[in-house]
Order: C-alpha cells, then sequence, then structure tokens
C-alpha cells in the first residue's frame, strides 16, 4: 500500500452534500410556516402508483396534502400518526387534487425518503422553529 501524503479530512463527502446554491437569510426564513399535523384521512390516488392524498389536521384547521411517496409507503403508514408540515404554500393542482400543504421529509435518494415526526407527542398545530 502506498502513503498517503497529509491529514484525511473525514467530513469531506459529509460537507458536500450540505453544499448549498444559495443561502438566505433569516427573514426568508421566517417566511415558512412549518406546523406539527395529525393525518387523519390517507388514500392511494387512483390510477397512481406514487400519490397519496392526506387530510391534516393542525389544531382545528384541516388542509389536504399530496405526497409522492406512494412507493415507499402504503396510505396506512401515515393514518393517524403527526408529522412536520410546511403549511403557507401556494396551493397546487395535481391531476385534479388541490396540495395545500407539504410534507417535510428526509432524502438520501429516492428510495429512502423518511418522513419527518416530533420526537414526542405535541399537539396539533405546533410550529416548528
Amino acid at each position: 500500500m502506498g502513503q498517503l501524503s497529509g491529514p484525511i479530512n473525514i467530513y469531506h463527502v459529509e460537507r458536500s452534500r450540505c453544499d448549498v446554491q444559495e443561502q438566505i437569510d433569516i427573514s426568508e426564513f421566517r417566511k415558512v410556516d412549518i406546523r406539527i399535523g395529525k393525518v387523519v384521512e390517507a388514500e392511494r390516488v387512483q390510477g397512481t402508483d406514487r400519490l397519496i392524498r392526506l387530510t391534516v389536521d393542525f389544531g382545528g384547521v384541516r388542509k389536504q396534502a399530496l405526497t409522492g411517496l406512494g412507493h415507499l409507503y402504503q396510505p396506512e403508514h401515515f393514518l393517524g400518526r403527526k408529522f412536520a408540515f410546511v403549511t403557507n404554500l401556494k396551493p397546487k393542482k395535481v391531476r385534479g387534487l388541490v396540495s395545500e400543504c407539504m410534507i417535510l421529509a428526509a432524502m438520501k435518494d429516492e428510495n429512502e425518503v423518511v418522513p419527518l415526526v416530533p420526537e414526542r407527542d405535541i399537539a396539533e398545530g405546533s410550529q416548528v422553529l
């Protein structure tokens, strides 16, 4: 085996995964309203493999979310559980259905996507900071 020249940077790979295209000011980040919602209805969108329609309760206010995670999860995975959602996105129409919020998830690649859940139980509608 050959000798290594210089120290090995074990953080190089991890940093490259976190590189961002553009930095934003904290005031821009504060515009994003992230809240905990409880999924009260979940069903696959007819005629699709990936789309799941979620009805989410944010503490008395209900919104609909469409998620493209149907290739990884069954609708039952979401039902009755709490997740983090962006709640102030402009509504978007997909396959004739309106998505009013977006579930947040960590993603390694298209086949490893993990929806974000609170560490412990907290009220629906609680803000994520």
